[in-house]
This record gives structure tokens, sequence and C-alpha cells, in this order.
């Protein structure tokens, strides 16, 4: 591998970069730089997100400027905002041992003024988004007639975005002499027809393999019932504690969706998508880029062009429907050498999808099961005590307080105070997972046996020396094994054995010792439940609803099915079940 040296980087721009921490060439700034500090060549290069790019096009750009000339000599055009100020800064980076060197950002969403004051002063490279840039031209502000090289960053985007009529009006500005280059992850039909069209005798350079993705990026895909997609999301994202992540929506309708739900469950989680007010984006990609904000969930368009430092995974709530958008997406990590992880949350309709992308990228995808509430305990327990061993301790700072705090735990041994440690950051999953329904994978293959259903799956015999008993509650209920064990202990008092538990939607099952079965179908047995009245019977017995313990539109449904069986010279001497009728009969019962 060659040296930025040998590939004729100048010395300024190199002691710029080294101390960045660019140590050596990647490969596709090796196969680049070269090429546009030689002969004035149109080039095509397609590399993935995450690559090296910027410094590619950007080290020979900055290279061919003449500094003595305040005039504009090269344009760099962004499908985005985001993407544009990103480009401007790492030039200025590059730039900062670089003479007279002036760079500006000129994009939409945001004051047109001071733009205007900054292009009037005069500057070497602009960096703008289209439709900006043609703004600022037609007002006399921005002048095109010396520029020598222009980039399309991501032009495949551009395209997709819908600036094919802004790019033509740009290329009709620039020069008859000027060199092109043209940067895409993909080369799409619409990417191929405009460099016919603009770009000539051009070289097509390409890193890795045609529309592959990112070579550090492990795709994952977990198949679920729709229903079930944000369930899964939150065990995947509790499985990897660790995580920071752009959650990938397709509407900006689903990603607010998606983001207020997240923020409600106590997740560090933003919106970003084209609702939001510029300043609101801005603050967003601030907090995500600073890294205080963990979870972004995001829009394609919103995210498109989001450069961020040591991204651990990306997350397709919802799959594109267009293949370019999950290469782009699963670009966004597995940056700079790194290794990153790409999740598809899918359903039975998506998974066609999966294998149109496997062809397309070239990579195969694993299907893995969703994390066991068993699993995400023990990976955030583990974090809790890897945080509380790796804490740093002041003692200065903390010195002053210690008198007071040994008094205070002096009758607690220490496997306590660790217990209680433990508990206090641990305690919100326990009790999560406790009550969490299980999700269940759906069938994909008509020839798999189906998965049975929660009246199937009921164990019938009891435990040798425990009865099984009957409850007019299920999960519809809110009535899970933490919530039975809590109402056990209210009602029977002290702490009740229980065995094994079968929920089901309206009605559950579960054992207890044989001796303790008669004082726990009494006690719970009338008692009040949101609403409803309990009833707990043996399970030998019958243990189905009775009228009485069915909601009210329900028996209201069985008293008029019984009436249409009653013949209609009977009817005068039976009670009145009119709606009236039936209202008073309620009031009456209560």
């Amino acid at each position: 591998m060659k040296t930025f040296e040998e590939l004729g980087v100048c010395g300024e721009i190199r002691h710029a970069i080294e101390e960045m921490g660019f140590v050596q060439p990647m490969p596709v700034q090796e196969a680049v730089i070269p090429y546009l500090l030689g002969e004035r060549h149109d080039v095509i290069a397609l590399a993935q997100t995450g690559t090296g790019k910027t410094a590619a096009f950007g080290i020979p750009l900055l290279q061919r400027i003449d500094t003595l000339r305040r005039e504009t000599q090269a344009l760099v055009l962004s499908p985005t905002r985001e993407l544009c100020l990103q480009i401007a800064d790492d030039l200025r980076d590059f730039s900062r041992y670089m003479d007279d060197i002036h760079v500006e950002a000129v994009y939409g969403g945001a004051a047109i003024e001071p733009q205007m004051r900054a292009l009037r002063k005069g500057v070497q490279i602009i960096v703008a988004t289209p439709g900006r840039l043609i703004d600022l031209k037609n007002r006399g502000f921005a002048h095109l007639e010396h520029v020598t090289n222009i980039v399309l960053d991501e032009a495949d985007e551009m395209l997709n975005m819908g600036f094919s009529d802004s790019i033509n009006e740009i290329f009709e500005s620039l020069p008859e002499e000027h060199s092109t280059l043209m940067f895409s992850a993909t080369m799409s039909r619409e990417v191929e027809r405009v460099a016919k069209q603009y770009l000539r005798d051009y070289e097509t350079i390409v890193v890795g393999s045609r529309n592959e993705g990112a070579e550090n990026v492990n795709h994952i895909y977990y198949m679920v019932q729709a229903k079930d997609k944000y369930l899964a999301l939150k065990r995947i994202v509790d499985f990897y504690p660790k995580i920071f992540a752009i959650i990938f929506c397709r509407t900006k309708l689903e990603t607010q969706e998606v983001a207020d739900k997240l923020i409600r469950d106590g997740y560090n989680a933003e919106a970003l998508h084209g609702d939001l007010s510029q300043q609101q984006r801005d603050l967003t990609m601030q907090k995500f880029r600073q890294h205080t904000v963990q979870l972004l969930v995001a829009t394609d368009v919103a995210a498109r062009g989001l450069d961020v430092d040591d991204l651990t995974h990306v997350i397709n709530f919802g799959l594109p429907d267009d293949i370019e958008n999950y290469t782009h997406r699963s670009g966004r990590t597995g940056r700079a050498g790194k290794k990153g992880t790409s999740i598809s949350i899918v359903h039975t309709k998506e998974k066609h999808k999966i294998r149109n992308i496997e062809k397309e990228i070239g990579k195969k995808f694993v299907e893995a099961e969703i994390p066991s509430a068993e699993e995400i305990c023990k990976k955030q327990l583990y974090k809790v005590m890897d945080q509380i061993v790796k804490t740093d301790v002041d003692d200065e700072e903390i010195a002053p307080f210690m008198q007071d705090i040994s008094r205070y735990f002096e009758y607690i041994d220490k496997e306590e105070i660790i217990k209680k440690i433990v508990s206090l950051e641990f305690g919100k999953f326990l009790a999560y997972y406790a009550d969490a329904p299980e999700i269940e994978k759906p069938v994909t293959d008509k020839h798999e046996k189906k998965p049975q259903t929660d009246r199937q799956k009921i164990q019938n015999k009891a435990a040798k020396g425990y009865k099984r008993l009957f409850i007019n509650l299920g999960k519809k209920d809110g009535f899970f094994p933490g919530v039975l064990m809590q109402t056990l202990n209210r009602y029977v008092g002290g702490r009740q054995e229980v065995g094994h538990i079968d929920l089901l939607d309206t009605i559950s099952y579960f054992e207890v010792p044989e001796k303790d079965a008669r004082k726990v179908m009494l006690q719970l047995t009338g008692i009040r439940f949101k609403g409803r009245t309990v009833r707990c019977n043996d399970a030998d017995d019958g243990g189905t609803p009775t009228r009485s313990s069915q909601p009210a539109h329900r028996e209201k449904d069985n008293w008029r099915n019984l009436m249409q069986k009653v013949p209609r010279e009977l009817k005068g001497d039976m009670p009145d079940f009119s709606e009236e009728g039936w209202a008073r009969r309620r009031r009456k019962k209560k």
C-alpha cells in the first residue's frame, strides 16, 4: 500500500490529515487521488458511503486551487444540507495549513443573506445543494464561469431526490473546459444517463464490487408478525446495551410514532424527518453526533449523508422498496475499517425483499431468533456490573461525604449493598420482562407446522401434589404472572407457592399445592379486578366462564340469542329484553 506522499499529496495537506489520524490511504483514496492529480479526466467512482470518499476528491480539489485568485474554481454538489456541511468542514480541515483557501457551504433551509455576503467576498470552493446554488446564481452571487472542477457526491441519491433539472441547469452555466467527478454508491440507469450526457471520455473506478454492501457490515433479519415489530425492536435494543444506532422507518408518521414510543418507554431516542424545522433537525443531529442521543429514528431522506462516528447498528424497522436505499442505509455503519451490523425487522410479506437484496449486494442475510427475556436480562445485568466496576472515583471530591455515607451503611453488609445497587439500576428490566408478552415467530413455509394456539399449549394435568385452578382473568385484562403473584400475596396472605401457569387471552389456569387450593379459591372468588368480579374454582370442575363472569356486552348477546329461540306466543310472559329493559335489569343487578 502506498503512502499519501507517494500518491503526490502536498506537504501542507499531509500535515493536516496526519493530525486528523490519517495514517495510510484507504482503497478509494489510493485509486482516485493519483488519477485526479494527473491528467485532467472525467471520472465515475463507485464506492460505498464511509470509505473515505471526501478525502479522495477533496485532497486533489484543494491541491489544484490557485490561491492567488478569489473566484470560484471548484464546485461540490451534494443531495442534503447535512452532507453539504460535512464536506465543507472536511475540506477546511484538510486545508488548515494552506494559505488563502476559502470554502463556503450554501444550502437551503437557512438564511440566504450570510451566504450571499460570503460569496460576495469571494470563495474558491463552493459546496452546495443544487436548489440553493441555482437561487444564488440567479441572484448574481454565485459565479460559475471559472469553475474547472465539479464533483457530484452521492449522485445516485441526488437523482433519486429529483434534482435532475437543477443539475442540468448548473452544468449549462459551467465553462466548456472543466473536469467532472461523480461519486455514487450504485451505478443506476439514471447515473449512467447523466454520465453519458455530461462526462467526456470518462474513466470508471470501482472500489469493491458494483452495488455491493459495505465489506465490514453483517446483515441480520428477524421474522416477526407485523403487530409485534415494535416489541421486537425493544428486545433488540435491550439485547445490545451499548448500541448506538439509526432506526430507519418508511414514512414521517411512522418515524415520529416509533420515536415517541421509545421515549415514552425510557429510551434515549430522537426523531429526524422532513416535518421538523431546520433548527430542530440541526439540534437533533448535534446531539446524535455528540453521542448524547443513543437512538436516532429517521426517514431515508432525513438521514441521507449523515457522517457519524462509531455507529454500531443500523436497524431497518421497515425495508425500503428500493434496494439502493438499503445499500445507503447499511453503509451508515461499518465505516473506516470498523465492524457494523445492519438489522432488519421483517414480516412474512417482506421476505422476498431479503432475497432480492442478497442477490444485489452479493451477501447473505442471517436469520436470527428474537432474544429471550432471560438472554436480555443477563446482558443488562453484565452491563450494570461492568459500569460499577469501571466507574472512576474522585477521592478528593467524595472525601467530605464519606463519614456520613459510612455511618449510614454501617449496619448493612457488603452483599446487601451490592444487591441494592444492582436492583436500582437493573430493576426496570426485571419488572418489564417478568410480564413481557412472548413474540411468536410467524409461519413462512406452507409445509411448516403451525405454532400451537394458547389453548393447545395449556397443560391439562396438574403436577403431583398440586391442584389446577381456573380464574376468569387473562392477558387482555393485563393479568400476567407477576400480577397473579401480587394478587395471591395480597388476598391470600403470605408468600403463596405457585406451580405451572397457563395464561390465555381471557382466562388463566395455575397450580397451587393441594392443601392450599380451597383457601385460594375462597379468597379470590368475589374480589374485583379492574372493574370485573373474579371467579376462581377447581379447573377439573369445568373451569369455563359463566354468564356472570362475562363482560356486559357478551351477556347481552347471549340473552338476545336466547330470545330469538322463544316462540312468539310465549314472549308476552317473558321479561322485557328491549334496550330499556336490559338497562333496567343491569341497574337492578348492581
